[in-house]
């Protein structure tokens, strides 16, 4: 299953979950005003039926508790992942941390990130919590957060715990995170009845021992909260079926994702059986498993019946990847030395660079690939990738690598990562960052401008996505400086590089992630026609990338096209303004990034088609397209498999969309 595919079951997931979650509560609903109708039927005059008015208030009653109960909750949890991570326990991974078992995490997480092309999560620990097991949380990618207990890391080799994260990103990259985030919401309102039921049944026993005249209407009220308690429960087996429902396919697909991730089932597979031979298992001590099961990595509980349980049998996921496993051979799990501690070397089947270089200056697709179609590799990151990924971040030079992972440095990281690549308007946005920021802090830009230089182009995107998490801990008015100040370097000078204006594109799509969780992806679906119009206008962009000559353009232009859709054959090019200034590109990809995924899939590999016209993928190509895919919320994984550092400098007609050029 593809990234657009498991995006689309997601939703349609939702749905189901909504319909489920609607049924429940017009049943519960009816029960409650058949109980409190059935009270004071007893309460009132013999033969008299309780008014209708009272039962429609009541049943408008509980049909409010039920809806408040759930926005509630799920606006509690509108703060993303962090939040979810947080009201458990967890314990914030810091970017500097020195602990080794807590290093090699965020080196795990990090490469998992780069290799996927989504930014770095927050990463916690649950540090009171000796059971294995793990989870991921949030609305969107940009807010995501990974946790792991504490029995993970100590009893985990690296590959054991690459696999169970590789097992989370595949939640993050399937869109499974909303669902557990709405489905907390939902769950609790349809279990809160359960909880007032209690309270009103142990309420209204203790008044009725304590009063020394028993009227009447203790034992209704005692009668209504006894009904409300059980229609409470009826709640909770409601929302346990739906839980188990909608999450143990999911979790078998997460499995299945992490294997393809690190085309090794072993590691995945003997961290399964560890826990099975754990004494802690996968269990969830200071935490309501009732609430959060549905998102961990293995169940929380031994409470839950098959019938509820959240995932699938232990055993049955293990079979799924090594079909010789009996349940016998659970090892012995013991406490771990403390050489287990340290980095292990890269796997036999993670190819060195090396051995996935292509021609000098050109990108070697992935083998995972299907055909010419790019948007296969969306959402999709292979055991190339991610081998790819651990040795660039190894190759990150120890200062620009501290200055990602700083609260204080990224900021002026991402703003050397966006100055002028060929060098010919550098100058000019250094003076702009001078009088803004002043010289001490215009000279550290300029260093790590200088470093970026030596290193090549495909740096940017992995760096910009391990100073994420730094980036958005700063207060939003130096993001909203920052963000500003990047849009006026892209605007300094008579230009607007392409690859530039997505960079900028990606920051601020991530930073409103981030900030504004639950409304990231709500924006209405945008009509067809300014869709189409402005997807024309992207490949018509795209298409005077690295194409000098306006017989190339057009070329480029037609085969970009005809990936794109037989309609848009006879679509009057004339009509299409392709001036690139930073106002028409953030129209044009803010209505793209409202289509639908269908229309995205083809979009992608439209853009790909026109970039690959000239049967050449260069460095900076292949790093333009995953910039315009991570803008589109498309994470490509990255395509360039070339032993860093990389050419520093291309030919100028490749680096810079020149308006005279476009209008020709």
């Amino acid at each position: 299953m593809n990234f657009f595919e498991a995006q689309d079951r997601a939703r349609q997931s939702t749905r189901w979950l909504l319909a489920a979650y609607v049924a429940a509560t017009l049943l519960i609903v009816a029960g409650v005003t058949i109980v409190v109708g059935i009270a004071l039927y007893t309460l009132g005059t013999p033969g008299e039926l309780p008014k209708p008015s009272l039962m429609l208030a009541t049943a408008i009653f509980t049909a409010v508790l039920i809806l408040g109960s759930t926005i509630y909750k799920t606006s509690l949890l509108s703060a993303g992942g962090s939040r979810v991570a947080t009201d458990l326990g967890g314990t914030l991974v810091a970017p500097d941390v020195k602990d080794p078992q807590r290093r090699r995490l965020r080196n795990v997480v990090e490469e998992m990130a780069i290799a996927s092309g989504l930014p770095v999560p927050d990463i916690y620990v649950l540090e009171a919590e000796e059971g294995i097991n793990a989870f991921a949380a949030g609305y969107t990618p940009g807010d995501a957060a990974i946790a792991v207990t504490r029995g993970a890391l100590e009893v985990l080799n690296r590959d054991e715990l690459q696999g169970v994260i590789a097992h989370e990103f595949s939640h993050v990259l399937n869109g499974d995170m909303r669902i557990n985030i709405r489905m907390m919401g939902i769950l609790f309102g349809i279990m809160v009845l359960s909880l007032i039921g209690r309270v009103v049944l142990r309420g209204s026993y203790h008044r009725g021992l304590m009063s020394s005249r028993r009227g009447r209407g203790a034992p209704a009220v005692m009668a209504i909260g006894a009904g409300m308690a059980v229609l409470g429960w009826i709640g909770v087996i409601f929302a346990r079926l739906i839980k188990a429902a909608v999450s143990r396919q999911r979790e078998m697909l997460a499995d299945a994702s992490a294997v393809q991730f690190t085309r090794q089932s072993q590691g995945l597979a003997n961290a399964l059986k560890k826990i099975g031979g754990y004494g802690k298992k996968s269990w969830i001590r200071n935490a309501d498993p009732e609430e959060v099961s549905h998102m961990l990595f293995a169940n929380g509980s031994r409470r839950l019946t098959s019938l509820f349980a959240t995932h699938p049998p232990l055993l049955r996921r293990i079979r799924a990847l090594d079909p010789s496993f009996k349940e016998s051979d659970y090892p012995v799990v013991r406490p771990p030395s403390p050489h287990d501690d340290a980095e292990a070397p890269a796997s036999e089947g993670a190819a060195s660079f090396a051995d996935r270089r292509g021609p000098t200056g050109t990108a070697a697709l992935s083998s995972t690939a299907s055909g010419d179609r790019i948007s296969a590799l969306v959402g999709n990151p292979g055991h190339r990738e991610i081998g790819f990924a651990r040795e660039l971040r190894k190759s990150i030079p120890g200062g620009l690598h501290d200055a990602a992972r700083s609260p204080q440095s990224s900021f002026l990281l991402a703003l050397a990562l966006v100055l002028d690549r060929s060098g010919n308007h550098v100058e000019r946005q250094l003076h702009l960052l001078k009088e803004q920021l002043g010289p001490e802090r215009t000279s550290l830009v300029k260093s790590y401008y200088d470093e970026l230089q030596q290193l090549g182009v495909g740096y940017g995107l992995p760096l910009l996505e391990i100073a994420f998490p730094a980036l958005k801990r700063r207060p939003a008015a130096q993001l909203d400086f920052l963000t500003g100040l990047v849009r006026r370097l892209i605007d300094a000078d008579d230009q607007t590089r392409l690859y530039e204006y997505c960079f900028y594109k990606v920051l601020t799509a991530s930073l409103d992630q981030s900030t504004n969780p639950a409304m990231s992806g709500s924006g209405r679906r945008v009509r067809k026609e300014p869709a189409r119009k402005a997807a024309l206008q992207l490949i018509r962009i795209v298409a005077c990338y690295g194409h000098r000559s306006k017989a190339l353009r057009d070329s480029a232009y037609a085969a970009g096209v005809a990936v794109f859709g037989s309609w848009a054959a006879d679509y009057d090019v004339n009509s299409i303004d392709t001036g690139p200034n930073v106002q028409q590109l953030d129209h044009c990809l803010d209505l793209l990034q409202r289509i639908g995924l269908t229309g995205r899939r083809n979009l992608v590999d439209a853009i790909a088609a026109t970039i690959r016209y000239d049967h050449e993928l260069t460095l900076a190509e292949a790093e333009l397209l995953r910039a315009i895919c991570a803008s589109l919320q498309c994470p490509l994984p990255p395509l360039v498999h070339q032993n860093p550092p990389a050419p520093a400098r291309l030919p100028e007609g490749r680096t810079a969309l020149r308006n005279e050029e476009i209008s020709s």
